[in-house]
């Protein structure tokens, strides 16, 4: 099927004007969800796309067009599958067929036809992204790919204007070279602008070099400008690696985050001057403007003169003159030889701290001069070092509180005795000896 030159500029300019239709839904749309430097599941990573277009033996650089200088255009249609590893990388998959024809005259009696049920190829496709700041998907992105593969191909030539059979299929390697534009028309979906270069084996226009004629018969070169469409394959809710924008996604990730710092920020500096606030409101009410030790908020007789005694509501506080008797105590040394005595004959049952009763007698000579003179007694209990500390601080206290309550017994002020138990912390003598231990083994009166 053959188009004309007007009609393929038609189908070019209907894809431009429908592309401008979506420019600026596209341009204004924003992903989220996204980090920089993440993982490449963050993103729809396969594609696929569809396309169609017109062939020809011209080109624009001229090249390799074997003689065949009339313009003569057919159909061509593609498709292809993509993996896209980077944001300006990806490696697809292609399929293209049609048919390609090419004349040495305008009037078309010499030239040839070849049909292409199918090739298939394996190229690198590179993006020029956009890094416009402002926006997360590119919206114009410049391509281009390079690939080799496999184009099967049956030619007929035509001579006197009729065409002749086609001749058996072959299966040759192919270069195909493309390069473009690709339009970001909506969320997963582009819209692609495309020529691509197509080096294939001479046999492709099934021409000899013609007697004086010039050298045809060199490796063929065709071209397909073609229009088309690329669908992200998976799940809508992540944005198209080939459409992201890494420096826009950048950008938004640190101004997200500043904008959050920048609120926390805010908000401690907010806390900060309430706290300000009401610290200044306590140095206000705990000030003493007249240094009685009050402060402001709780003094009810401001102005104090210095030096002068206050209550705690900070008013002056009146002080009677009253006259102390202190009694003076004297231990004279017949006192002192009754409590001598009872120390040296206070004996307890082994290990306890039962008084025996020969201790009865100089005991009572003691209850009897705390009585008379009302003297203030201290008793200390002592042990030795036999035994644990534990069990020795319990005896020496159970020995004092013995011979106060027998002394309480007979009389005495119990208010006015304490007992004490030191256990062995405090010896007079050597625990090393059995006369040491005894000595150790006691309970000192003091009389005051």
């Amino acid at each position: 099927m053959k188009i004309s030159l007007k009609k393929s500029g038609l189908l070019i300019a209907a894809g431009i004007i429908s592309t401008a239709s979506f420019a600026q839904s596209a341009k204004q749309s924003s992903i989220e969800g996204t980090t920089p430097f993440g993982p490449a599941t963050q993103y729809r990573t396969w594609s696929i796309g569809v396309g169609a277009g017109v062939t020809s033996l011209q080109n624009i650089a001229k090249l390799n067009n074997g003689g065949y200088d009339k313009l003569d255009w057919n159909l061509g249609y593609s498709a292809y599958i993509k993996k896209q590893i980077s944001p300006s990388f990806g490696i697809k998959a292609t399929y293209f067929g049609g048919k390609t024809s090419g004349y040495t005259a305008d009037d078309k009696q010499t030239g040839f036809e070849t049909k292409t049920p199918w090739s298939v190829a394996l190229s690198g496709e590179f993006l020029a992204a956009n890094t416009n700041w402002r926006f997360f998907n590119s919206f114009i992105k410049p391509y281009a790919s390079i690939g080799v593969g496999v184009m099967n191909a049956e030619t007929a030539g035509i001579t006197g204007g009729n065409r002749g059979e086609y001749g058996d299929s072959y299966s040759k390697i192919f270069v195909p070279a493309d390069f473009g534009f690709k339009f970001a028309v909506a969320k997963g979906i582009n819209f692609e602008l495309g020529y691509q270069l197509n080096w294939v084996n001479q046999r492709f226009d099934n021409l000899a070099n013609p007697a004086g004629g010039p050298k045809i018969d060199k490796n063929d070169l065709f071209t397909y400008a073609h229009a088309g469409l690329e669908f992200a394959l998976g799940s809508g809710s992540k944005p198209a690696l080939n459409n992201s924008n890494p420096v826009a996604t950048l950008v938004s990730d640190y101004t997200v985050k500043y904008d959050d710092l920048k609120a926390q920020n805010d908000a401690l500096n907010a806390k900060n001057q309430a706290l300000q606030s009401q610290l200044d409101g306590l140095n206000s009410d705990l000030k003493d403007d007249d240094g009685d030790g009050v402060a402001n908020k709780y003094d009810k007789c401001p102005g104090t003169p210095s030096g002068v005694q206050v209550d705690g509501a900070g008013c002056p506080i009146t002080v009677k003159n009253e006259t102390r008797v202190v009694e003076k105590v004297v231990v004279t040394e017949a006192d002192k030889k009754v409590v001598a005595d009872a120390i040296k004959n206070l004996e307890f049952d082994l290990s306890k701290s039962t008084i025996r009763p020969t201790s009865y007698a100089t005991l009572n000579k003691v209850a009897e001069l705390l009585i008379e003179k009302n003297f203030s007694l201290k008793l200390a209990g002592h042990t030795d070092n036999t035994g644990s500390r534990e069990l020795n601080m319990r005896l020496s206290k159970e020995r004092a509180e013995s011979v106060k309550a027998y002394l309480v017994s007979q009389g005495a002020n119990a208010s006015r005795i304490e007992a004490t138990g030191y256990g062995p912390d405090q010896p007079i003598a050597s625990n090393k000896t059995a006369d040491g231990r005894q000595q150790n083994r006691r309970v000192e009166f003091t009389l005051y």
